[in-house]
């Protein structure tokens, strides 16, 4: 990678704050066809009516437009909580992003982006968020606070974890999921982006670190952020390559065809395993693949959003 190449991908993502705003002010310009439209550029300010609520904060001026019934929201009510995970691991930084392309991003750009975006939704909420980043250490923690300036500190973590490639970097997820769940006392809603690779020793201590964080009664979703066309359907041509783990540093030079349909098999069962076990625990399990937009992430955000609350 050449310094001009470089410099392209920190130019992008040193304005992660904006891009995150254009992210959500595009999601909430598609509401308007969308289940959510009811919600329209305000909809930071209403919530659904719940049937036995006071019918006096009701907004029938958008009743009128939806037919739904919502509520106006106050800034005195009492906002949430958030907490954001992000894992940094080497194989987060897959595909190698040389240049920036919002349209073409690698899978720790994906998650950066996807959590700028829903700190954006929670500004303007109101609400709390935190942020924990790891990778083979605890590489930043930040408690759930809503000022402005405790803001910009997490955009700027943000943008250095996207920059600053690690090397051979693995990580013991399950380690710093109890950490962290440690350190969240109050009832929150944890984002946890992860690419869900590890060995199948570890598959044990990661669920039972994943329940930790359901203690005190806080909700979990994980993102589950992956290149589908690529990691899930082993997509490659096949002409002679050369597979390298990031993690290890080891690899393994073959035809794609000759191993993929073994490939997809084991990926389809491990994903399978990943979803059954996240019901069984009541998380929440959500694909994130990077080619899609972030329009899945952010009305996850919204749905669970209205379950917590």
């Amino acid at each position: 990678m050449d310094i001009r190449q470089e410099l392209n991908k920190a130019e992008g993502f040193k304005h992660i704050g904006l891009l995150a705003k254009q992210v959500v002010e595009g999601f909430i310009a598609g509401m308007h066809k969308s289940p959510f439209h009811g919600f329209s550029s305000e909809f930071a300010e209403h919530k659904i009516y719940n049937r036995g609520e006071s019918t006096r904060h009701i907004d029938w001026k958008l009743f009128a437009k939806t037919d739904k019934l919502y509520t106006k929201r106050y800034d005195d009510e009492t906002n949430l909580r958030c907490h954001i995970i992000l894992d940094n691991s080497s194989s987060m930084h897959y595909p190698e992003m040389t240049q920036f392309s919002i349209s073409k991003l690698n899978k720790i750009a994906f998650s950066a982006l996807a959590a700028a975006a829903l700190m954006q939704m929670l500004k303007k909420q109101r609400d709390a968020v935190g942020l924990s980043i790891y990778s083979d250490a605890y590489n930043f923690y930040a408690q759930e606070k809503g000022s402005e300036r405790h803001h910009q500190m997490l955009l700027n973590a943000l943008s250095e974890t996207v920059i600053k490639k690690p090397l051979n970097k693995h990580t013991e997820t399950y380690t710093y999921l109890h950490e962290i769940a440690e350190k969240i006392h109050r009832r929150s809603m944890i984002f946890l982006f992860t690419d869900m690779f590890q060995t199948a020793e570890d598959d044990v201590k990661l669920f039972e670190a994943l329940r930790h964080l359901k203690y005190n009664k806080h909700e979990v979703v994980l993102f589950h952020v992956f290149d589908k066309e690529k990691e899930f359907a082993f997509n490659f041509d096949n002409t002679p390559k050369r597979f390298i783990d990031v993690e290890t540093g080891e690899f393994i030079n073959l035809y794609a065809n000759t191993v993929k349909e073994n490939y997809v098999k084991k990926v389809e069962a491990y994903f399978s395993a990943l979803k059954l076990k996240c019901a069984q625990y009541k998380i929440k399990y959500v694909e994130a693949d990077i080619n899609n937009t972030f329009n899945h992430i952010l009305t996850t955000y919204m749905v669970e959003r209205q379950k917590f609350i």
